[in-house]
């Protein structure tokens, strides 16, 4: 798995300082050396529209067509996807949940190994990818690019990053909490001390 920020609002927190300011006229108490401090406030308040005028936009990939069904559940975070209408999985490469016993791990790849030829065998008959595709496991790897609003990364992470989430996405939600974190702390740092801090 490979988690990537490609993109990030420039100064995400001095952009939601000003909008919050905005809501309560009171951009004269905006001062630099103090510049982040009110937004934990707002958190704890409950007012989270500021936080949406800050985007991130990451790219995943070598993770599973499993993985990525739960993400793409988040209606409001804008997906882009590996297609597998139009790009063939005649190779494609497998994730191995880490449930399957040691023993087990080369039975595993020789099922695999199946779907491949079964793709393989469907597409020589003639069909195409869209259709040859049906024979595809979840485990399939792909690849895609992600972007929301600051306010959907946190709810993304209240609900991805906690420990029983999925284990896949779960890593990938904390790796990119481990990102905005250190480029948003004013915003992240409640997320990063519940879950970065807690047993996997």
């Amino acid at each position: 798995m490979k988690v990537e920020l490609i993109a990030l609002t420039p100064d995400p927190e001095r952009i939601i300082e000003i909008a919050a300011r905005t809501c309560y006229q009171s951009g004269d108490k905006m001062v630099p050396e103090k510049l982040g401090e009110l937004l934990p406030k707002l958190i704890a308040m409950g007012h989270e529209s500021p936080f949406e005028h800050a985007t991130a936009t990451f790219r995943v990939s070598g993770v599973s067509r499993a993985m990525t069904h739960q993400f793409v559940r988040h209606r409001l975070l804008a997906v882009s996807q590996k297609s597998q209408r139009y790009v063939s999985e005649g190779n494609f490469e497998w994730v191995t949940p880490p449930s399957v016993p040691d023993g087990d791990k080369a039975e595993f790849d020789r099922d695999m190994e199946v779907m491949r030829s079964m793709y393989k065998k469907w597409k020589d008959k003639g069909l195409k990818n869209e259709d040859a595709r049906f024979v595809l496991p979840n485990a399939c790897t792909t690849e895609m690019v992600v972007s929301a609003n600051f306010r959907e990364w946190r709810h993304v992470f209240d609900v991805r990053c906690h420990r029983r989430a999925q284990w896949e996405i779960r890593d990938a939600c904390l790796a990119m909490l481990v990102v905005l974190n250190q480029h948003a702390p004013h915003v992240f740092a409640d997320q990063a001390k519940e879950f970065l801090a807690a047993p996997k």
